[in-house]
């Protein structure tokens, strides 16, 4: 049985009610064979007690790296429980810096230094610290300071007796880092170099002299294209001299993916900023007001578009207003995404704006023809006369383009200028396109049955 079928109400019941009872040797024996991320899965589903009690079962490596795959609003109140010393010697203790210091940072600023303080590991303290003045999603924020590295001018048998030592206290060895006596990064060693190559020659001669790394102030997106390119499962992060700080694992970026990825999906949504379902009311009520708001304004200035027109004029326009509305939302939201696409998997387009903008408009243009004409017959075919199926056909096609075009323009000009373009999905662009919309609709009505 997998660990995701123990998952089950009667195993969680039965895991409850051993923690109730103080059956702790059979919640050792429960849990032992168990992933830390199913254990976390488990944990998120108890009340903090009986938490904090399964916790302080297990091993401390074990329950740390369970800590790590918590909910953070799980985390946030078992460390409400937790005392500045067991944080640093049961959790942080354990960990790598990396993790360490993301389960840190989400501390009060007044906690965080005195875990700081805790920590009996002066070096793991330090660096700790160091990472935490990094920008948050920068590279510096998301490496670890545990790595291997060896200097060109080592033997391979010494460097054979350093890097035992340094391994010691890393859990997988991914790549063997090249350094001078400077601590510039200048390459790597292969570690079947290291096996075939006689180890009286020195590392300068064996070395491969060309790495891909990024800077500690590089853009966590950007950490997370580059090593997506180069199929990396791990980067070095290098300081502005070129020395090496740290390195980065396949892992972290995945993270960095996930959630920026919810993010987006959130913007594209009308959320303002990042919840998740389980947040309160008033949290959830902050996130969408703003563009449910901007959506009203938006409604209130396309009912100022039809009463400019006089509707009542033409009382029989009013019949397509919602395909009109809807299509060139639907036509500009599908652009913007296709935009936000690519910017966010190739960091931006190979063709300039210009091109982009032509090959949108033969699209939107090929699409309008066909949407034009097939709106065309069947609303000449249901009696709707030939002077409103052409003005629906025409307001449709001059539509389709103008939505075409708003919806790859917007989100490339907020690109241009840092902002991220998912906030150009989705409400904002199905907003205006109303509005706008409208106006050619109502004009080409104008146009052809006055």
């Amino acid at each position: 049985m997998s660990n995701e079928e123990k998952l089950t109400p009667a195993f969680l019941e039965y895991l409850e009610e051993c923690l109730l009872q103080d059956r702790m040797g059979e919640v050792a024996q429960v849990v032992e064979d168990m992933h830390p991320a199913d254990i976390a899965e488990v944990i998120d589903r108890l009340d903090v007690t009986l938490a904090r009690k399964l916790l302080d079962a297990m091993p401390n490596a074990l329950s740390a790296d369970v800590i790590v795959e918590l909910d953070d609003e799980v985390r946030y109140d078992l460390f409400e429980e937790y005392s500045a010393t067991e944080i640093a010697e049961k959790v942080i203790g354990e960990l790598d810096s990396d993790d360490a210091a993301d389960l840190i940072s989400e501390l009060p600023e007044d906690r965080i230094q005195e875990v700081l303080g805790k920590i009996t590991d002066d070096t793991q303290a330090q660096e700790i610290a160091e990472l935490l003045t990094h920008e948050e999603d920068t590279a510096g924020s998301l490496m670890a300071k545990e790595l291997v590295k060896v200097n060109q001018n080592w033997k391979l048998m010494r460097c054979v007796r350093e890097m035992r030592r340094q391994a010691e206290d890393i859990e997988h060895v991914h790549t063997v880092y090249v350094v001078d006596d400077e601590n510039v990064l200048l390459g790597t060693l292969s570690l079947k170099k290291l096996l075939t190559t006689s180890t009286r020659t020195a590392v300068s001669e064996v070395f491969e002299p060309s790495v891909v790394s990024v800077r500690t102030d590089t853009d966590a997106e950007e950490v997370a294209r580059i090593m997506r390119k180069y199929d990396l499962v791990v980067i070095p992060v290098v300081n502005e001299d070129n020395q090496l700080m740290g390195r980065i694992t396949i892992d972290d970026v995945v993270d960095v993916i996930t959630e920026e990825a919810g993010r987006d999906y959130q913007m594209a949504s009308g959320l303002t900023q990042d919840v998740e379902a389980t947040d309160d009311v008033v949290m959830l009520t902050k996130a969408r007001l703003p563009w449910v708001l901007i959506g009203m304004i938006g409604g209130v200035l396309s009912s100022r578009v039809i009463d400019f027109f006089d509707i009542t004029q033409f009382p029989e326009m009013a019949l397509f207003i919602p395909l009109i509305a809807a299509t060139g939302g639907n036509v500009g939201v599908q652009s913007a995404a296709l935009v936000v696409q690519s910017l966010a998997s190739e960091g931006g387009f190979k063709d300039s704006l210009m091109s982009k903008l032509v090959k949108d408009f033969g699209v939107g243009l090929l699409t309008g023809v066909i949407c034009a004409t097939v709106i065309f017959l069947v609303s000449f075919a249901l009696g709707s006369g030939y002077n409103l199926a052409i003005t629906v056909s025409i307001a449709l096609l001059s539509v389709i383009v103008f939505a075409a075009l708003f919806g790859t323009f917007i989100p490339l000009m907020l690109h241009k200028v840092n902002v991220d373009p998912a906030v150009a999905v989705g409400p904002f662009i199905t907003t205006t396109n109303d509005i706008i919309g409208l106006f050619i609709y109502f004009g080409v009505g104008r146009v052809i049955m006055m």
